[in-house]
């Protein structure tokens, strides 16, 4: 007779959870607790053996297969990851927005939820707009109240954002109000980390051209720490990000000196 879950013994387990992770890309704790009627506690000491076995790198909340740390999934792969959540947070950026006379400046960084900024952004919407994101540019090249600057270089096939020196140099030339950062990971001892060197080259380069940073970050990136550091939470003023940060998690970070709304 096959055992139940609840019976499975803690390598039959753990090996489930090693292919639910290798074919979701990523496996939290407390929905492993759901699936398997066992504690969190449990989950965790699970992810623990598969994390020093190298099977598993331990994430906050959960945990992502070994060799997918600094694995860049293309733009369309991106988008689709924590869809609802990026919605939500594009809307609460909205209300960062530079107001007051005249247009304001903002810079928009490459980015899944950044594009969905833009979309966001009204019609009637009047502001300077400086990006070297296509996907961004594209969504506000019909907006007949915005001055849109698209800033040029090497265009990265996997996110279509311009890097390089071209983009670098345009940057040093501004002096924005607000710029709308994106991220791959972020955590109070990584920083923001990205998986490639020269984006991470063009962000550092963004984040000295605004007077205020507004990072735009889905709640899974907690915690996640790729190859090239570009930052601090330190250099962020107001972190947006959804309900999947815990209470704790956000006071820890406002106590650093970062504001911020989980929407």
């Amino acid at each position: 007779m096959e055992r139940t879950q609840t019976q499975m013994y803690a390598p039959e387990r753990q090996q489930e959870i090693l292919r639910l992770a290798r074919e979701g890309g990523r496996v939290d704790v407390l929905s492993l607790a759901e699936e398997f009627q066992v504690t969190a506690e449990t989950v965790r000491r699970d992810l623990k053996a598969l994390d020093r076995a190298g099977l598993v790198r331990r994430v906050h909340g959960g945990a992502i297969p070994a060799g997918r740390l600094d694995f860049e999934p293309d733009l369309a792969e991106r988008d689709a990851v924590a869809a609802d959540e990026k919605q939500r947070i594009a809307r609460a950026a909205l209300a960062e927005l530079p107001g007051g006379e005249g247009p304001g400046s903002v810079i928009l960084d490459a980015g899944t939820t950044a594009a969905r900024l833009a979309a966001e952004i009204p019609l009637e919407a009047e502001l300077t707009v400086v990006t070297h994101g296509l996907p961004v540019a594209a969504r506000l090249a019909d907006h007949p109240g915005l001055t849109l600057h698209l800033v040029g270089g090497r265009i990265r096939h996997r996110t279509r954002a311009a890097v390089d020196d071209w983009a670098l140099r345009a940057y040093r030339e501004i002096n924005a109000d607000v710029l709308f950062l994106a991220t791959n990971g972020f955590s109070l001892d990584g920083g923001l980390t990205t998986p490639d060197l020269a984006e991470a080259a063009v962000k550092r380069a963004l984040i000295a051209a605004a007077r205020r940073v507004v990072l735009l970050a889905d709640s899974a990136k907690f915690g996640q720490q790729h190859f090239a550091r570009f930052g601090d939470l330190a250099d962020v003023d107001l972190l947006i990000t959804d309900t999947g940060l815990s209470p704790e998690d956000a006071r820890a970070i406002e106590r650093a000196g970062t504001e911020v709304v989980r929407a």
